[in-house]
């Protein structure tokens, strides 16, 4: 239905309309939205990021580099909005299951069973996530949300409108126990959770297959092997397939005798499953085979190739993976920590679930985000499966640093005021993301880099405090944004970054634009440029002369809202 503009409507006709749209009965989700402290705190300050360089990790500068934030994941996706909107090609979350039992916090306070807004909080808190989540998203990207009984139905709702229940794609049913099931439940024994699947665009969106059931039938080889693969052999003639006389014909053998199709066993006639032109096409592409059987009387096969259709195009063979998910338990992940000396931290997902799920999208350069990071499997994750495919995915994890039971009882334990340490990201997140990286006693590690951030805030206050705190944290944004950290050229005017590909240069008042091209002009390579200024001017004139050379990029609207209130 297309909206009425109320531009031009008096005061009588839109309290009238007021009422009626009342009166409609409504369908889709409803619940009192309540106020969340970290989405207040944006209203008045800019969430930026901090690098924290004594945890950065650098083992080989030719594999990506990937980024824990550290930090409310609100500001976390508020930041990534700047750096990464439109980049993300896989989302995976695993939000709090709002069970009562001390896994979900709003407002820095539990939310326990008896809280008559348990659901309102939730879904609160989860639709300004989502919101977030999905700018973030390529136009084929994918999100996966785990997720058990007592917030599917809302979750799914919430996301149908979010991202269009056009976009739903499935909700999968993961077998997650082991044995007979969980007996939790009085009336049923449960032994599944869920994971819903959305795409940012339906139409964009394609699902890598499962690998086929069948794949030792393809044995035998021929000289089309390395292009078309192993093969194996199907009767043309099928008694099962619906009678057509355009495909009931002779077919010459190689001795010049003649085969036609023969009778079922049911008494009705035959045909071939090939039409007359088809058939002459397999015989000259080498698709059909004449082998005489047991009693001597010519067959004719087709090969069936694993690697190519039956109208010659090369094809990932492949079937839809299934709705249902039987493996991969729950225990397998709290046994993952074990391996790697981790053990403060209740069930964590198994690294094979996540794995699985990332390889459904067809991109293995992409960037795969999670915003509710938890112990840092989908990192663990991200690693394993560049191993195992010579993949160049990136991951993006974000957790706050909480201080959740497993870290209070150890602190408690040790007598220690110290509760930072304790927290989730310094006890688990981080030493696991480390240790698969360079390895823990004899498990060998994956090798690659890692960024470490915390979000920090500016006020948008005019001091030479904040103008100071911009300039810096805005830098370290726009490095993030272009995936380039190895400075070559800084002075108070303008700064100079690098990767193995490209530059970016950031220009802090643009009456430096002269000296920053003539330090450009020495340096080989393309630049991705950001000019900070008071004014609406893009300076495409200034760089007349450079525009193969250097590419003008606005600066993210909330950043450059600030610094304009500040240098006012």
């Amino acid at each position: 239905m297309a909206k009425k503009d109320y531009t031009n409507w008096d005061r009588k006709d839109l309290i009238k309309e007021i009422e009626q749209l009342r009166k409609r009965k409504k369908y889709g989700l409803v619940w009192e939205d309540k106020p969340e402290n970290v989405v207040e705190q944006c209203k008045t300050e800019l969430p930026v990021l901090e690098e924290v360089k004594t945890k950065e990790i650098i083992t080989d500068p030719e594999k990506p580099v990937n980024l824990l934030i550290e930090g409310d994941n609100y500001h976390a996706l508020s930041v990534l909005n700047y750096t990464h909107k439109g980049k993300i090609d896989v989302i995976y979350i695993d939000p709090p299951y709002n069970t009562g039992n001390k896994d979900f916090v709003y407002n820095d306070q539990y939310v326990d069973k008896e809280d008559t807004y348990r659901h309102s909080k939730w879904l609160s808190f989860m639709e300004k996530r989502l919101k977030l989540a999905k700018n973030l998203l390529t136009k084929d990207g994918i999100i996966f949300i785990s997720i058990n009984d007592i917030e599917q139905a809302q979750i799914k709702m919430l996301c149908s409108e979010i991202f269009d229940e056009k976009n739903f794609l499935a909700n999968l049913v993961w077998q997650n126990k082991e044995g007979g099931g969980s007996s939790d439940s009085k009336y049923f024994r449960i032994k599944h959770e869920y994971v819903l699947v959305y795409a940012k665009n339906k139409d964009h969106c394609l699902i890598v297959g499962d690998e086929i059931s069948n794949l030792d039938r393809y044995k035998q080889r021929d000289k089309h092997a390395k292009i078309r693969g192993p093969f194996y052999l199907q009767k043309l003639g099928m008694g099962t397939i619906q009678y057509s006389e355009s495909l009931d014909y002779t077919i010459t053998t190689p001795d010049n005798n003649k085969v036609f199709p023969k009778d079922n066993n049911n008494g009705k006639k035959a045909c071939w499953r090939w039409s007359k032109k088809k058939l002459a096409w397999g015989l000259e592409k080498d698709f059909i085979v004449f082998k005489k059987d047991k009693n001597n009387i010519w067959q004719v096969y087709t090969k069936q190739y694993l690697n190519c259709d039956n109208e010659g195009n090369l094809i990932d063979r492949s079937q839809r993976p299934f709705g249902v998910i039987d493996k991969f338990s729950s225990t397998q992940g709290t046994k993952e920590l074990k391996e790697i000396d981790i053990t403060a931290f209740s069930y964590p997902k198994p690294k094979d679930l996540i794995v699985y799920l990332i390889s459904k999208h067809p991109s293995n350069s992409g960037t795969v985000l999670d915003f509710m990071a938890g112990s840092g499997t989908t990192g663990h994750a991200v690693m394993q499966l560049n191993s195992v495919d010579n993949g160049k995915r990136k991951f993006i994890l974000c957790t706050n640093n909480e201080l959740n039971g497993e870290g209070g009882a150890l602190a408690e334990k040790n007598d220690d005021t110290n509760l930072e340490k304790y927290g989730v990201c310094h006890r688990a997140t981080y030493p696991r993301l480390e240790r698969v990286i360079n390895g823990n006693g004899e498990i060998k590690g994956y090798g690659g880099n890692l960024k470490y951030f915390k979000t920090f805030f500016v006020p948008a206050n005019p001091t030479d405090k904040n103008k100071i705190a911009l300039t810096k944290k805005a830098t370290e944004m726009l490095c993030v944004k272009e995936d380039t950290f190895e400075e070559v050229k800084s002075t108070k005017q303008y700064k100079i970054f690098r990767n193995k590909k490209q530059y970016t240069g950031i220009v802090f008042d643009h009456q430096a634009i002269d000296d920053f091209k003539k330090e450009t002009a020495k340096i080989d390579g393309k630049f991705s440029l950001y000019i900070f200024s008071l004014g609406d001017d893009t300076f495409d004139e200034e760089f007349e002369d450079m525009k193969k050379k250097v590419k003008l990029l606005p600066i993210p609207e909330a950043i450059l809202r600030v610094y304009r209130r500040i240098f006012k």
